[in-house]
């Protein structure tokens, strides 16, 4: 993109707004950057009344498929096949977006303003004015990987436990958060105090969404397309969308957009571990039973007696059905030493089977989740803890015992 005009509209003038409003000139298109409060009646009023004014021919929004899909319908993951959410490692993604939706179902209570009321009225005013409607936000799901992968491994226990945290608590929602949202959604807020200080956690949360925002305009937007698009996006991201703007642009912007979608790879020691600790834990085994008969038995029933208990125990906690649990203690051991397989995944079928949801489970599934008691009341909630339980119970078994075997044959344990 080239030939680039800038103005920034002062708020006082006909066309003020109650966020910021930015208007780029690239060629035959004019662009309008609107920055929006998420949590403000008056964000969408803006809306409404800059797409009723007619001088816009696109709207363009700051939001990805899922989350529009998800807008538009609450009821969607009742649509999904949950056993191949499990199937495919998508609990965790799951359960971290139901826990955001958590955290912005208290907002709403709280403060009485719908979260993305501004998203809403661009959805609704776009669609009865006939004009296209572009999604440029990267999906939710890739972002929440991509932060994963980026931020060092002690960090990652700070993230969960602040969305654990935003979940458990039941305080009111604060000052400072509700000012936070008028800057970014609710997936920003959440981490927000990290990234400031994090350029890890930066990255892929904001700057990299600015970027990627900027080359879906370019490719579902170019100039010369439309005459003047709408942009609707959090307030939070004008400056780097802008200065993006200014920037020379690729002149084919998907292969660039698809390299910000790519998941990282999990490094090749990360990815060959979980075979190198069944290969020493076998190789144990051999050890034991070349020494000792009696001591090679000790060290599978140590083995499978740590990881079943650890395995089994953990279900207990997502208030598992008590043949899921039996399942898991047998399971957990034998998946252990199988990385195609986890225990959480045979955890969560058994429980799928013997607890199928209802309807009624996914119609409330976003109310139930809001209280820390409806986790373990609605099926579908209480049966991705029976996953996320029996994995991390049976990761912990797999350490637990694999030390306890090294101890005995190298620790001078009889």
């Amino acid at each position: 993109m080239t030939d680039l005009q800038d103005s920034v509209i002062p708020r006082d003038t006909d066309d003020a707004t109650s966020g910021p409003q930015r208007v780029l000139q690239v060629g035959e298109t004019r662009y309008t950057l609107l920055g929006t409060a998420h949590v403000s009646a008056e964000s969408a009023e803006d809306v409404r009344r800059l797409i009723r004014s007619g001088e816009f021919d696109a709207v363009a929004i700051e939001l990805c498929d899922s989350r529009h899909h998800s807008l538009t319908n609450p009821d969607a993951l009742g649509e999904q096949d949950l056993f191949q959410i499990f199937r495919q490692g998508k609990a965790g993604v799951v359960a971290a977006s139901l826990a955001l939706g958590a955290f912005q179902q208290r907002l709403a209570e709280q403060s009485g303003i719908e979260p993305g009321a501004e998203m809403r009225a661009a959805l609704e005013e776009s669609r009865q004015a006939e004009l296209p409607l572009l999604l440029i936000d990267r999906d939710v799901g890739v972002t929440l990987k991509r932060i994963y992968h980026n931020v060092p491994w002690w960090q990652r226990f700070s993230l969960f436990s602040g969305l654990l945290g935003s979940v458990l608590s039941r305080q009111e929602v604060s000052a400072a958060e509700i000012e936070r949202l008028k800057e970014g959604d609710v997936l920003e807020s959440t981490f927000s105090e990290f990234a400031a200080e994090s350029e890890n956690l930066y990255t892929p949360l904001i700057s990299e969404r600015d970027r990627y925002m900027v080359l879906r305009l370019a490719e579902d937007a170019p100039p010369g397309r439309y005459r003047h698009v709408l942009v609707v996006i959090g307030a939070g991201h004008m400056k780097g969308m802008a200065e993006h703007f200014a920037a020379p642009l690729p002149e084919a912007p998907r292969p660039e957009r698809e390299a910000l979608e790519a998941t990282p790879p999990p490094s090749k020691i990360w990815k060959s571990l979980p075979w190198l600790i069944t290969a020493l834990v076998l190789t144990g085994f051999a050890i034991g039973f070349s020494r000792n008969t009696d001591l090679g038995w000790q060290l599978v029933a140590e083995w499978f007696l740590i990881n079943g208990v650890l395995s089994a125990g953990a279900t207990l906690v997502a208030l598992a059905h008590p043949v899921t649990v039996i399942a898991t203690f047998f399971a957990a051991p034998l998946t252990s030493l199988n990385p195609t397989i986890g225990a959480g995944f045979v955890a969560a079928g058994v429980e799928l089977y013997l607890r199928k949801p209802k309807v009624r489970d996914f119609s409330t599934l976003r109310h139930d989740v809001t209280h820390l008691k409806g986790w373990w009341r609605n099926r579908v909630s209480r049966t991705l803890l029976v996953f996320l339980t029996a994995t991390l119970g049976s990761a912990a078994g797999t350490w637990i015992a694999g030390f306890r075997i090294a101890g005995t044959l190298f620790g001078g344990s009889p």
